[in-house]
């Protein structure tokens, strides 16, 4: 399968989303977008998207998203802590179906941000999650 146009190798690695890999990353102005070819490893025994994944994906990507959008107004980030974050599941994936997400910053205050999600396939809107973050 080839990538969706702008994805590259994701940029930013840690432990926790090591057994994602390989994940990719999209940057544009507004968002970091982060996608995966699904793999036994993002599912449950049946092979369906298991909701431990969408939920730590979307956490992710708006995260990454709050994070860009500070950068932008120029404003230094020490810290972001998820204080809030609500996953409505909505349609399903399953194992070799390419899944991205789609965040958009909703405010951005002055101690908190507010992100919403979505998690697209080519066929359905898997999720939508919305995260409160506290801003450090």
């Amino acid at each position: 399968m080839s990538l969706p146009e702008g994805y590259k190798p994701h940029f930013r690695k840690s432990a926790f989303t090591d057994p994602w890999e390989p994940l990719y990353s999209r940057m544009t102005p507004d968002q970091i977008s982060l996608g995966a070819v699904l793999r036994e490893a993002h599912c449950n025994s049946r092979g369906i998207i298991h909701g431990g994944f969408i939920s730590s994906i979307a956490d992710n990507a708006m995260g990454l998203t709050c994070a860009q959008m500070m950068k932008a107004e120029g404003r230094e980030m020490k810290s972001l802590i998820t204080v809030n974050l609500s996953v409505d599941f909505t349609g399903m994936a399953k194992v070799g179906e390419w899944i991205a997400t789609q965040s958009e910053m909703v405010k951005l205050g002055g101690s908190l941000g507010f992100v919403q999600c979505q998690l697209v396939t080519e066929k359905a809107i898997v999720a939508r999650a919305n995260a409160t973050f506290k801003l450090g």
